[in-house]
Parts: C-alpha cells; sequence; structure tokens
C-alpha cells in the first residue's frame, strides 16, 4: 500500500470515483489516500494527477482500537 495525495479537490474527486469499485483504499479528510500499488499505474494511464508520498506506515493501515471505558457499577 502506498500513501498519495492529489493534486487538487477535482483530481481528487475524479480519482476517488475512478478507484470505488476497482480497488481498495482508504483516504482521510486531510487529502491523504492510501491505494494498492498497482493502482498507480492505473491513475496515471486515466490521466488522474497525484503525487506519491511514500509506503503507508502501519498505523494508517490498521484501523485505532477503541475499547469503551468500563461503566460505573
Amino acid at each position: 500500500m502506498v500513501s498519495i495525495r492529489f493534486t487538487d479537490e477535482a483530481a481528487e474527486l475524479k480519482g476517488l470515483g475512478y478507484l470505488a469499485g476497482r480497488f481498495s483504499f482508504k483516504t482521510w479528510d486531510t487529502g491523504q489516500t492510501i491505494v494498492p500499488e498497482a493502482a498507480l499505474a492505473h491513475l496515471a494511464r486515466a490521466g488522474i494527477r497525484f503525487t506519491v508520498e511514500g509506503p503507508a506506515t502501519y498505523d494508517k493501515l490498521i484501523p485505532p482500537f477503541r475499547n469503551p471505558p468500563a461503566s460505573a457499577v
């Protein structure tokens, strides 16, 4: 998995629409998106502009574990 960032909002909307149904991905409000490496070539061929930020970090790949606090008895 690779972390990318689309160049602008229009490219992001087009890119996310292209990825949906073709590849698994995760995106955040900050504009960062994590995609499989195979998706990079497909996005480039489709003419969607993006920059590669590097390999995705472990903390971005695994959803946070949230344990609700114990209720008062």
